[in-house]
């Protein structure tokens, strides 16, 4: 994992109040498994995030496209985030196609995290996460915001593995 990846998941991983400098994250490889976990220490006493990650297949993918981000979030919910390399406008609401592998395709309006360098998901698609995706040998996912369009693929081998290690580190 690149520097720039590294320091991306632990700035994404966290949200507002991350403090990158003062707080370095863990990176946990599974060597079963090619997607990353990570926990970052929040800004409060105690307070950690985790994530899994997966970067792009960059021979199929946009330069601008990082890959996808699921993490804990408040209240026992889990996030889906499209990573980025080029920010959009931090106010700005991306609509994201994804087209999985024998599943269809599905449009969302998504908002922006992480000062516009990575696409919060809808919750909705946190159950993509949990299930169906679990079974799709990859993702293509398209995120346009005015003029710009940002082309994607992730491979999701290794998912439900990471996923339930991500699940049980969830509130911990």
């Amino acid at each position: 994992m690149s520097i720039l990846s590294l320091a991306l998941t632990g700035w994404l991983l966290a949200g507002p109040g991350y403090d990158p400098p003062g707080r370095p994250f863990i990176e946990i490889a599974n060597p079963s498994s090619i997607w990353k976990f990570a926990r970052a220490q929040g800004s409060k006493e105690g307070e950690s995030f985790a994530s899994i990650s997966k970067t792009a297949e960059t021979m199929q993918s946009d330069p601008e496209f990082a890959g996808l981000i699921v993490r804990c979030a408040p209240k026992g919910k889990i996030d889906v985030l499209v990573a980025l390399i080029r920010p959009f406008p931090p106010r700005s609401h991306p609509r994201v196609t994804i087209s999985s592998t024998g599943g269809g395709t599905q449009t969302f309006e998504a908002s922006m995290a992480a000062a516009g360098a990575a696409v919060l998901l809808p919750d909705e698609v946190s159950a993509f996460a949990a299930g169906k995706w679990q079974t799709t040998p990859s993702l293509s996912v398209v995120v346009k915001e005015s003029d710009t369009e940002i082309k994607g693929v992730v491979v999701l081998n290794g998912l439900r593995e990471a996923y339930n290690s991500l699940a049980a580190s969830c509130g911990q």
